[in-house]
């Protein structure tokens, strides 16, 4: 259990919040290239309890501002784009991508006012279909060379989707190796070949043995947890016999992100970013090491779970996440359909908008998690006394930064770690990016 002081420190993220302050200090997705892809680029957002607008200036370059007008208040998200920058609808002042203002034309000719006005203004980058902002103090840190960012744009697809709750339960949840054997548990097992583009549909591996049955039979695995130079890396175990053992290596990338086996072919990367307090999106990197990825049929199968222009789940509190009991008897373990989207927005919700830890009790399954809050109050205790943090990257270290590897296959008991690290490299080796990596 922690205290209420405990858990406020490592889910509250608002401004001047510590652990605001820390993950301020990471590049944040804030919204998807798609969302952009108009002919008026603008898109009000909130991102870690702060209101801002995000927009594409007529040269291309991306900004993220304030979304309250420095001169009366007004809201920016109704502005123009025009003159290089965004113009608010109210007096015509107009702000560059730095929040830097151009023009105040409602003031005498040669009014000097506009130079020493600057609204709040924080930098963004294109990484792999998302924007990243950084919100932190001075330079941002590199991104590392992880698959996700180094793919070429044909073998990546990014997606979003909204959860009504705190981020860190969506987090924590993501590195909980455990719950897949009973929150995603499906009673019959499907054809492998029709899995494309869904988690746990696909063959584990160098076997014949659907993911679904691995998890399904085998509910009480070996964790591992292992920390990394990106944060942490979680083995977890389940042995098929005494020659055998399922191997299924996820990962933390410090603040809030994790990486995981979707496929045979592909991984997930998933950011968890506080909208505030209360609400988060998920945003995900799925990465091919095979074929180019089906961007067409990825979508379509997302869409029919979220709603443009917010991406809000269609299932959700409101309707029971489409519970049916006659699925639940018969077909999964929570009857909530197939979409496992849905199984962990309602864990993920259901604990409340933010979870009260001071009444949860966890077992020795729950090690991961332990593990990470222990790296996230040290790292939240270190951005207070200005100390070394996790992931500070230069550009020299950042390319040392690489994989890291995240499989799901049935190797030799005996052998399990050397076995994970010798399926990476051969499926690298085989990939058409990824060999020299």
């Amino acid at each position: 259990m922690l205290s209420t002081e405990q858990n406020d420190l490592i889910t509250r993220i608002g401004p001047a919040t510590p652990a605001g302050e820390l993950i301020r200090r990471y590049w944040q997705p804030a919204a998807l290239v798609d969302e952009l892809n108009s002919n008026r680029p603008i898109k009000a957002l909130r991102l870690l309890g702060e209101d801002l607008v995000l927009f594409r200036d007529e040269q291309g370059r991306y900004g993220l501002v304030g979304r309250s007008c420095p001169h009366r208040g007004t809201d920016l998200s109704f502005g123009r784009l025009e003159n290089g920058g965004l113009r608010c609808a109210f007096h015509g002042w107009l702000f560059d991508v730095t929040g830097q203002c151009l023009e105040t034309p409602a003031e005498p000719e040669g009014s000097s006012l506009c130079a020493n006005i600057r609204q709040i203004a924080y930098p963004v980058v294109e990484k792999s279909g998302i924007l990243f902002a950084y919100m932190g103090p001075g330079e941002p840190p590199e991104f590392p060379h992880f698959d996700c960012f180094v793919a070429p744009d044909t073998h990546t697809f990014a997606f979003k989707g909204m959860i009504d709750c705190n981020w860190l339960q969506s987090l924590e949840v993501g590195i909980d190796p455990v719950h897949t054997s009973f929150l995603h548990r499906f009673f019959q097992d499907e054809d492998s070949s029709k899995g494309y583009g869904k988690l746990f549909r696909d063959n584990s591996i160098d076997s014949d043995m659907p993911m679904t049955r691995i998890m399904r039979e085998h509910p009480r695995p070996q964790i591992e947890v292992e920390p990394t130079d990106y944060g942490m890396r979680v083995i977890t175990l389940r042995r098929i016999s005494d020659a055998n053992t399922h191997v299924r290596v996820t990962n933390l990338m410090f603040p809030n992100a994790f990486i995981i086996p979707m496929s045979s072919e592909m991984t997930i990367t998933q950011w968890h970013v506080p909208v505030d307090d209360t609400r988060h999106y998920w945003y995900a990197i799925f990465t091919s090491f095979g074929a180019p990825v089906d961007k067409d049929e990825m979508r379509r199968q997302r869409m029919q779970l979220y709603e443009l222009p917010d991406y809000i789940p269609r299932k959700n509190k409101s309707n029971h996440y489409g519970f049916d009991p006659h699925e639940q008897a018969h077909e999964t373990f929570t009857g909530m359909g197939a979409d496992i989207n849905v199984h962990d927005q309602w864990a993920c919700e259901s604990m409340g908008a933010i979870q009260d830890r001071t009444k949860e009790h966890l077992g020795q399954s729950d090690k991961a998690i332990n593990a990470f809050r222990r790296l996230l109050r040290g790292a939240i205790e270190e951005t207070r006394i200005g100390g070394a943090l996790p992931m500070m990257l230069d550009r020299a270290s950042a390319k040392a930064v690489t994989g890291p590897a995240a499989i799901d296959g049935i190797g030799p008991t005996d052998d399990w770690q050397a076995y994970w690290r010798r399926t990476d490299a051969q499926r690298r080796q085989a990939s058409s990016w990824a060999n020299g990596r």
